[in-house]
């Protein structure tokens, strides 16, 4: 009776440990990651940069890239790399 106790017990901490490891990975590791996707697509999307002598552009992309109707396109700013090739 007493390994099977042990046994629950350990369980109960490996379940524990994953649970935080979760929770460490989708508070601080997960937007971090998540961000740095977003702005790497937005960039590579990018056009009308305006860049100066820093290290980062400001460039626009489209919002709605699914809306082929380019009336209707909303445009929003990101600063990208200043290391582009191509729109600049």
């Amino acid at each position: 009776m007493k390994d099977a106790t042990g046994e629950l017990s350990m369980t109960a901490v490996a379940v524990v440990a994953i649970a935080a490891i979760g929770v460490v990975f989708t508070t601080l590791v997960w937007p971090t990651i998540r961000t740095n996707i977003l702005r790497s697509t937005y960039c590579s999307q990018a056009f009308n940069c305006t860049c100066g002598t820093s290290k980062f552009c400001t460039c626009y992309y489209n919002k709605n890239s699914d809306d082929t109707n380019a009336s209707k396109a909303s445009t929003a700013s990101i600063q990208c790399p200043n290391n582009r090739q191509g729109n600049n």
